[in-house]
C-alpha cells in the first residue's frame, strides 16, 4: 500500500462522463483511485493484454493494481509511470480544435450524419492541425481497442496529442481504459445483473453509440491494424497474479473477456485456437 498526500493531489482537466477520480502525482509515478467500481483492475487488465498485441510497447502506457491511503480511507486504484517527456505537455482533441477554430470539435463532429465522414473529418482536421501523418491508423487502432475492451468513455476531451517545447506534434500512447471491461459497478453495471445484458447496454461515444458501426468506419477508411495473440491462461494468469481485488469481480472479467475473445475472433491470429478459451 502506498500513502499519498493533499499537495500530491491533482487537479482533473480532462472532462469525463464518469466524474473524476481522485489523482495523485508522486514523483514520476501517477496514481488513480477507484471511483464507480473495478478501473483500476480494467487499466491493468486492458494493458496487459496490449503486450499480445500487435502494439509497440511505446504505444501504450502500463498499469498496475494498487491500494492507496488518502487521508484517512483506503482505497483500490492503480499507478502508471509519468508519459509525458520533459518540457511536453498533452492536448486533448476537443481542447485543440478550440484553440484553433473556437469551436467544439464533438458538436462539429455529430453535425455529420454519416459515421465514416464523422471519422474522416477527425482525422483530416488533427492531422492539419498538428502536421501528424498516419492519424487514421492511430484512430482505428484505438477504436478496436475501445470495442474489444467496450472502454465507454473515449469522447473528444479523452483523445489526445503531445506538443513539446517547440511546438512540434507526437503522438500520445494510449492511456485511460478505466471505464472498460463493465469496471462501472456502482451505476451502471452492478454485479447483480446478467453480464450479458450489461455487455448490450454498453455505449461508444465517440462517433456513434455502436462500437461495432464506428470501428467498421475507420477499418474501411484506414484498415486494420491490430491483431492479439493471448490466450485465456494469460487473462487467467494476470488475474491471478493480482492482489487486490476480489474474485467476484475477477470471475466477471474474466467472463468479459471471453465473450469478446467470441465476438471479435477475427482480431486473434489464427493460430490462438478456440479451445485455449
Amino acid at each position: 500500500m502506498v500513502e499519498v498526500f493533499e499537495n500530491e493531489r491533482m487537479g482533473e482537466n480532462r472532462q469525463s462522463s464518469k466524474g473524476n477520480q481522485l489523482k495523485w502525482k508522486n514523483g514520476n509515478l501517477w496514481y488513480k483511485a477507484d471511483y464507480t467500481g473495478y478501473e483500476g483492475l480494467a487499466e491493468y487488465m486492458v494493458s496487459s493484454l496490449l503486450a499480445y498485441s500487435d502494439l509497440g510497447r511505446e504505444e501504450y502506457i502500463a498499469y498496475r493494481t494498487e491500494k492507496i491511503r488518502y487521508r484517512q480511507a483506503t482505497y483500490l486504484g492503480c499507478v502508471s509511470e509519468n508519459f509525458l517527456p520533459e518540457g511536453c505537455q498533452l492536448l486533448t482533441l476537443e481542447r485543440l480544435f478550440h484553440n484553433c477554430y473556437g469551436e467544439s470539435l464533438a458538436k462539429r463532429i455529430y453535425n455529420l450524419t454519416d459515421v465514416k465522414e464523422r471519422v474522416r473529418f477527425l482525422v483530416d482536421q488533427t492531422e492539419r492541425i498538428t502536421g501528424l501523418h498516419d492519424f487514421g491508423v492511430y484512430i482505428c487502432k484505438m477504436l478496436t481497442l475501445d470495442a474489444f475492451f467496450l472502454n465507454e468513455d473515449r469522447h473528444t476531451h479523452n483523445i489526445a496529442v503531445l506538443m513539446d517545447a517547440a511546438g512540434d506534434f507526437h503522438y500520445c500512447p494510449f492511456f485511460d481504459h478505466g471505464a472498460a471491461l463493465l469496471a462501472d459497478t456502482t451505476m451502471d453495471y452492478p454485479l447483480t445483473v446478467d453480464m450479458y445484458d450489461c455487455i448490450q447496454s454498453v455505449k461508444a461515444k465517440t462517433f456513434c453509440r455502436d462500437f461495432e458501426e464506428q470501428l467498421d468506419a475507420a477499418e474501411e477508411l484506414y484498415g486494420r491494424h491490430i491483431l492479439f495473440s493471448f490466450t485465456w491462461k494469460d487473462v487467467a494468469d494476470l488475474l491471478e497474479k493480482e492482489k487486490y481485488y476480489s474474485k467476484e469481480i475477477k470471475d466477471r472479467v474474466e467472463r468479459v473477456l471471453m465473450e469478446q475473445r467470441r465476438r471479435y475472433s477475427y482480431l486473434f491470429y489464427h493460430g490462438i485456437a478456440e479451445n485455449k478459451w
